[in-house]
């Protein structure tokens, strides 16, 4: 299925990728949503869950924000109009919203951040805004009319008196209403305003970009990590000072660009980094391993009756292949690193297919390193299976 509608994927990442916005009408043919507004409210009062509400006309003013978890009552004292609630991450907890964030498997995916669903009744909105992340808005159920405007950034004007950054004067350029299966992508940094015509509930298919000062951070935190206190600045080729002792040099200067540059020019302890970096799960509490490890001679039988194993919805991958050496990474932890041809192709295969036909990987299962991985994988809760 082409989600693009006519516009081919080599068009689209060309012309439209975090360049401007695109309107694609029925992007989903004839979509019905694999969850309901009670599914939705009932997540949101889940402990584990991340949910919030927005309220245009807030009981302590404009533009109030409410965190979950929720109750029955907080649902039974909502207002007939104005509101949204939105849910994080329900990719996570229903596999079918999974299988619709794998139509955007032509974005590398270990940029997507996940799946948000927001639920409001007429007037629903939170406000006019903009994202530092590519988002596509896919119409679940009913309609919402959105408004989109050009490039805004964090110097612009907000509205004071809320924990929303919702923006002062909002330019509108062009604007739509959607109906269920139309999609809209928005690039960073573009205004939106979305405002629900009755109850609808929105898909947010967003991806992860991550600032300059978050990459930096994280990976001096992580360098560190291989540094003892006799890594230190060293200047042998010390000549006189006298003439100007307080001055620090170039030759100083010298030396501490080399000592950074160090920790920069490795790159497979980089692609390593930012393959954990990327892939860490801001919900760990979701994936657990099973409670009682299971042995391949448990594990083996279950490959020649099922059909299908499938990734844990829980679960983020990515992998790098540097210098012959392939590492595979899951939720932020190395899980395999090898240069053996045959293992290296199946954590390949069960890195990029989220369904995984047993028969296509029935002539790895004789190696012992393959058996090793999937039970390894099985045992994590990473991998199960699937013949649904």
């Amino acid at each position: 299925m082409n989600i693009l509608g006519n516009i081919s994927i080599d068009t689209f990442l060309s012309e439209y990728w975090q360049k401007k916005p695109l309107l694609i009408r029925n992007a989903f043919p004839s979509f019905i949503s694999p969850i309901d507004p009670d599914d939705l409210a009932g997540l949101a009062m889940e402990e584990q869950a991340e949910s919030r509400m927005i309220f245009e006309h807030g009981s302590d003013g404009p533009w109030q924000l409410k965190h979950g978890p929720f109750s029955e009552d907080d649902f039974n004292r909502l207002p007939e109009k104005d509101w949204t609630l939105l849910v994080q991450a329900v990719d996570q907890w229903v596999p079918e919203l999974s299988d619709i964030v794998d139509q955007f498997n032509f974005i590398p995916k270990w940029r997507l951040d996940d799946l948000m669903v927001s639920f409001a009744p007429k007037g629903g909105s939170v406000g006019p805004h903009f994202d530092q992340y590519d988002v596509f808005l896919l119409q679940a159920h009913g309609q919402r009319h959105w408004q989109i405007g050009p490039k805004y950034s964090e110097n612009s004007a907000f509205l004071q008196g809320t924990d929303l950054k919702i923006l002062q004067d909002m330019q509108v350029d062009e604007e739509w209403t959607l109906n269920p299966g139309d999609m809209l992508y928005i690039p960073p940094q573009y205004a939106h305003n979305g405002v629900a015509l009755n109850d609808c509930m929105t898909f947010s298919i967003g991806f992860r970009a991550p600032s300059e000062s978050d990459i930096l951070s994280h990976f001096v935190d992580h360098a560190c990590l291989n540094l003892n206190e006799d890594n230190r600045y060293s200047d042998l080729d010390l000549s006189d000072s006298k003439p100007q002792p307080a001055l620090i040099d170039d030759k100083a200067i010298d030396r501490i660009q080399a000592l950074l540059q160090k920790q920069l020019t490795d790159r497979e302890h980089i692609a390593k980094w930012f393959a954990g970096f990327m892939t860490e799960s801001k919900y760990e509490d979701l994936q657990e391993p099973l409670e009682e490890p299971l042995d391949w001679e448990e594990v083996a039988p279950f490959f020649q009756s099922s059909h299908t194993i499938t990734q844990n919805e829980t679960s983020r991958w990515a992998y790098t292949s540097q210098e012959g050496r392939l590492t595979l990474m899951i939720n932020g932890k190395e899980v395999c690193a090898t240069t053996d041809t045959m293992l290296a192709q199946l954590a390949q295969h069960l890195a990029n297919h989220r369904h995984i036909k047993i028969a296509d990987i029935l002539h790895q299962l004789e190696s012992s390193q393959c058996q090793e991985l999937l039970l390894d994988l099985i045992n994590e809760n990473h991998i199960y299976f699937d013949d649904e």
